[in-house]
């Protein structure tokens, strides 16, 4: 039921013997909420911690790969059809890092980043070029070596191997990457 018209003069009487007296208040504006905080990066907070803590358990004592060495690594448990797969390059490679031209502690870093952005965005395949070594005199390829050790380390890694000629042969590698479930 609606009312157009305005209420007459024994409306407002009743009403204001119902009210009462009222006074006008100093501030009649709304405080409002206290401003909520301003967003935190969880994800990549969490993602520099991993990297940090990374960096703290490294009890690499080196390996004997040469620059021409082939680099495989492959989970228990892993098919082998996919692993198949994955040398013959069969897999769409979501994105490649290269670390050619970084120190041991940058190229760690920057793998550990890496490999959290490929799981957060779902690739199932990643490339990564650490280079072939033909410049480590002969103490042996530094960021290979590396690079297969760190990469075995890591949970979210169910396999990889060198690249194809075409890809970059033994100076990168695909990286098949576990899904978040």
């Amino acid at each position: 039921m609606a009312h157009d018209t305005p209420p007459d003069d024994d409306d407002t009487t009743l009403f204001r013997a119902a009210v009462g007296p009222v006074r006008r208040l100093p501030q009649d504006r709304h405080a409002g909420r206290a401003r909520a905080p301003a967003p935190r990066p969880r994800q990549s907070e969490a993602a520099d911690r991993e990297v940090l803590r990374d960096l703290m358990s490294d009890p690499f004592g080196g390996t004997d790969v040469q620059p021409g060495d082939e680099l495989q690594f492959a989970r228990t448990g892993l098919q082998r059809s996919v692993y198949r797969k994955l040398r013959r390059g069969q897999y769409r490679i979501g994105a490649e890092l290269d670390l050619h031209g970084m120190t041991t502690v940058e190229a760690r870093q920057a793998l550990a980043r890496f490999l959290a952005d490929a799981r957060q965005a779902r690739w199932r395949c990643v490339r990564i070029i650490h280079g072939k070594g033909l410049r480590s005199s002969n103490r042996g390829p530094v960021l290979k070596s590396h690079v297969a050790h760190w990469l075995s380390q890591r949970d979210e890694v169910l396999a990889y191997c060198s690249a194809r000629p075409a890809d970059g042969g033994t100076g990168a590698v695909y990286v098949l990457i576990r899904q978040r479930t």
